[in-house]
């Protein structure tokens, strides 16, 4: 019995040449050959990169003529902001929480003089 890991878009950004394929294409959508000269990596391991980043939903490959170009899926990054949005507002309400505690100090200690 196998079980078959998903991937997700945690993933995709994950590794640093991913995260820097998406921001070359998050604006233009650009061939393979074009991503690929923009890293000191083989043109195979940049394809197996945009595979991944395809498998995570957060690119899509359109055939044009002999032309491979990858387009940028910027939705799934909801999932991410979704997920760090929680912990900043977690750590909002405690560095609130701090900052009125160090002005109830600094106001007692203004009162004591």
């Amino acid at each position: 019995m196998s079980i078959e890991a998903r991937r997700d878009v945690f993933q995709a950004i994950a590794d640093p040449t991913r995260r820097q394929i998406i921001n070359l294409i998050a604006y233009q959508s650009m061939n393979l050959n074009a991503i690929a000269e923009n890293f000191s990596i083989s043109r195979p391991a940049v394809s197996q990169h945009i595979k991944i980043l395809m498998e995570c939903g957060m690119v899509m490959v359109r055939q044009e003529g002999r032309e491979r170009y990858c387009e940028a899926k910027l939705d799934a990054l909801k999932e991410v902001s979704t997920w760090v949005d929680q912990y900043r507002q977690f750590w909002n309400t405690q560095f609130d929480s701090l900052d009125h505690y160090l002005n109830r100090i600094q106001n007692n200690n203004q009162s004591d003089q």
